[in-house]
């Protein structure tokens, strides 16, 4: 296991060494410059077509809201990565990470706008086996690319390798629960398999609806939480804030059971978490977004905004700032969900502790059974919009939570190390996408801003520009 662990760690410093890091920040930076910087500036537009619209049901074609679509998304980017990822990101790169996460979370929310776009412009339609609209990295490559056996060959590893990235959830409930009521890791493990289980078996709209409950209120609560930690430590604001920016450009000395960290590690470290916290440039953002009813693929864009605002700039600063206020990082040597639920601890006392321990279980819940449904589709693409898709998807969920409940109390670094590896791969093939189909992307961006929208708001009635390639191949 060893060996495994050390091999695991050289790939992945491999993959997000200094190449990915350029490719993926670039990427985010030129995207952000020929939007005009759409997606960070216009905040308050942004926050109507979206947070303001939360209740609406939208229009256009499609499975659920808007909103839901973005629950559903939200489910996998508001999780551990927000306490275990953020948490493994300051140990192994120094408080300096959490800069690195905020300029892969500004720029990602180009990116992540461009895989919303790509996920609406590319779905499907299944109507014979589960009526939903589906779309994923291997839908993309079959109606934009027209390649048809490698669409095939990434949906079958897809739908192998990605319930396995799942450990790391149920690694972080075990890990603090055990810290904070100190209850069994095998017991939460079973708890937590049987849950998540019960619920993805309910399908899309079981999912969505969860989620769309769920994830806000345990967000706010979390926010309230970590909030609390920095007023009351408000005059360690100031010194905080130094160390994170001194830390980002120069190497941080090591301290207690902190062992240092270089503005490599710092800035690996930070750009990897960041990107599987937000998922900005994963490809989650189509799949999450693709049942979505809206009547232009830009405006459902414009979630993208808002769930890396929240996820990263927001919630993964409340952590980190409490891991650092309180000094966590170096006074113990525990590190993901552990760590966060003794920084509480460190504030609040017992009740921190057991209050993260609550919100880690309630996150890591929520990302396992939004992951459940981007893996899912994978199966869909494999198995086509047949009979056999519709009996294929029980035999899936038992497969997906397999590994929860197997690899639970494997060492949270080998777990990240591996979740780490599939990200890379994830990446560079939605980064292609992207690539290849910008000149699509960039037409739908413009005739939104410069066509549809000033015809809206001149009170015209536009067309809604939806597509459905399962049933309109040259749109």
């Amino acid at each position: 296991m060893e060996q495994i662990t050390n091999y695991l760690y050289a790939l992945d410093d491999l993959l997000w060494g200094t190449p990915m890091t350029v490719l993926v920040l670039g990427m985010g930076i030129i995207l952000t410059l020929r939007f005009g910087f759409r997606y960070q500036r216009k905040i308050a537009f942004n926050a109507k077509n979206t947070f303001g619209t939360m209740f609406s049901e939208g229009s256009g074609a499609g499975s659920i809201s808007g909103f839901r679509a973005a629950c559903t998304a939200l489910a996998n980017t508001v999780g551990t990565g927000n306490i275990s990822g953020v948490a493994t990101a300051i140990v192994s790169g120094g408080p300096g990470a959490l800069v690195w996460m905020w300029v892969s979370a500004f720029f990602g929310m180009s990116t992540k706008a461009c895989e919303i776009i790509i996920g609406q412009r590319y779905r499907e339609h299944y109507q014979k086996s589960m009526d939903e609209y589906v779309c994923d990295r291997s839908f993309v490559l079959k109606n934009a690319f027209g390649w048809k056996k490698g669409a095939v060959v990434l949906a079958v590893f897809c739908f192998l390798f990605g319930p396995w990235t799942c450990s790391v959830q149920t690694e972080a409930v075990t890990s603090s629960m055990q810290e904070a009521f100190h209850i069994s890791p095998l017991l939460m493990d079973i708890i937590i398999g049987i849950t998540c289980f019960v619920t993805i078996w309910g399908g899309l709209k079981r999912i969505s609806d969860v989620m769309s409950k769920a994830v806000p209120i345990m967000a706010v609560l979390y926010l309230i939480m970590g909030l609390g930690v920095v007023v009351l430590n408000f005059r360690e604001i100031p010194n905080v804030i130094l160390l994170i920016l001194r830390s980002a450009f120069s190497p941080t000395a090591a301290a207690g059971g902190f062992a240092g960290a270089t503005v490599r590690d710092a800035i690996q470290y930070g750009v990897a978490r960041g990107i599987y916290s937000n998922d900005a440039g994963t490809g989650y953002g189509m799949i999450a977004h693709a049942p979505a009813k809206t009547d232009h693929p830009v405006r459902q864009s414009l979630w993208g905004w808002g769930e890396v605002f929240l996820d990263t700039m927001i919630i993964c600063s409340v952590t980190a700032f409490t891991i650092i206020i309180t000094g966590s990082y170096y006074t113990s040597e525990a590190t993901s969900g552990a760590l966060t639920t003794i920084a509480f601890g460190n504030a609040y006392g017992a009740i921190g502790s057991k209050f993260t321990a609550i919100a880690i279980t309630v996150f890591a819940w929520t990302t396992i059974i939004g992951m459940y449904y981007t893996c899912e589709k994978s199966v869909n693409y494999a198995f086509g919009d047949t009979e056999l898709n519709r009996k294929m998807r029980p035999i899936y969920m038992i497969y997906y939570m397999i590994p929860c409940v197997v690899l639970y109390n494997i060492e949270a670094d080998t777990i990240w190390a591996f979740t780490d590896i599939l990200s890379a791969a994830y990446v560079l093939i939605t980064v292609f996408i992207i690539i290849a189909k910008h000149k699509e992307i960039f037409r739908l961006f413009d005739d939104f801003w410069k066509r549809y929208l000033p015809e809206k708001e001149a009170g015209k009635n536009p067309q809604m520009v939806s597509f459905d390639c399962a049933e309109n191949r040259k749109s």
